[in-house]
């Protein structure tokens, strides 16, 4: 198979030492939540007043290599009429897309359910890739029940449609990220979520390979290894991180590209600690950082509030929670210095 070195540069590009990926690819649906948090209407005005927010403001670049965007707003302006893929462009940013359109339960199977987006992928890609995206994402969820989920089969399921997806994103000349996110919410042990989270990437990699998806031409966005959140007995850092590196090493080929953590529901303070923890550990066959909405977004929206006069404080709350996530990324973040991350 001919090997896409443009995809190889792009990777390298997004896993630059001391960088992450923020991930603002709410559809419009879910960046309403977010809005509904201090109280402003889902609009169209407000989602691009925030995201302008986030895309302008001054030296992110110096702890982002990547945004993803949603169809809404890798269309959108700013203000002044610049495409929001450009402002990202000429900080230095790749911009990148979510293309999965979302979940629909699994006939047959209940309490799961499989993503879909595959229909006019290839023309999407060919749009996207000239409005300036370099990479994409495709998010599964996998749902823990203490019984009986995840079965085999819709595991299967999502991730042959993770692969699908895969293979036309690498022949747009766009790098897929693949996210499989096990879904924190639930009162499972941390030793269960490290068994479904191994076995997920275990058939995920597996099935990969036998499409002929070019590994080192790919991101995987993984779930941190962690106890489910009405679990009694939480985990801590430093049990997170060895349960998570543990998992890698059990199914993460290494010619794969890189690993970003998504922050699944945690606080943006715990994600920065176990994303820190994790980084502790030493080297890893694969790079790995963060690629967070919750967790970067969630501070600033707060300190913005959907006023123009706090627009400045908002953004250097946004580059605050960057750096520190840069710091965790390699091992050095200070949680008990940290007094704005909660």
């Amino acid at each position: 198979m001919k090997k896409n070195t443009k995809l190889y540069e792009t990777v390298a590009a997004m896993m630059a030492p001391g960088k992450g990926i923020l991930a603002a690819d709410e559809s419009d649906a879910s960046a309403g939540k977010r809005l509904a948090m201090v109280h402003l209407p889902n609009e169209p005005e407000n989602r691009q007043d925030f995201r302008e927010l986030l895309f302008t403001a001054p030296g992110i670049e110096e702890f982002l290599s990547g945004v993803i965007m949603y169809d809404s707003s890798i269309k959108n302006f700013t203000d002044d009429g610049v495409p929001f893929p450009d402002v990202l462009i000429a900080k230095g940013i790749l911009p990148g897309i979510k293309v999965d359109t979302g979940t629909v339960d699994l006939h047959g199977f209940k309490g799961e359910v499989v993503t879909q987006g595959l229909d006019n992928l290839a023309a999407r890609f060919a749009e996207y890739y000239d409005l300036g995206a370099r990479f994409a994402k495709w998010r599964a969820v996998i749902t823990i029940d203490e019984d009986e989920l995840p079965t085999d089969a819709a595991i299967t399921m999502n991730c042959i449609q993770l692969a699908r997806y895969a293979q036309l994103a690498q022949a747009a000349g766009i790098v897929p990220m693949v996210e499989p996110e096990v879904i924190f919410a639930g009162d499972h042990n941390q030793a269960k979520s490290e068994l479904v989270t191994t076995h997920v990437l275990q058939i995920l990699f597996q099935t990969l390979i036998t499409y002929k998806v070019d590994l080192e031409g790919l991101i995987l966005k993984s779930s941190m290894v962690i106890a489910g959140d009405m679990c009694p007995e939480q985990s801590t850092p430093e049990q997170v991180a060895n349960a998570t590196l543990r998992t890698f090493h059990m199914s993460v080929p290494h010619e794969v590209g890189g690993i970003v953590f998504l922050s699944g529901g945690q606080s943006p303070k715990r994600s920065t600690e176990n994303l820190n923890a994790i980084a502790k550990m030493g080297p890893q066959p694969w790079p790995i950082t963060y690629s967070y909405s919750r967790a970067i977004e969630e501070p600033t929206l707060l300190a913005w509030q959907g006023k123009p006069e706090n627009i400045p404080e908002a953004q250097k709350v946004l580059l605050h929670a960057c750096k520190m996530n840069s710091l965790a990324s390699q091992g050095m973040y200070d949680a008990a210095a940290d007094n704005i991350l909660k």
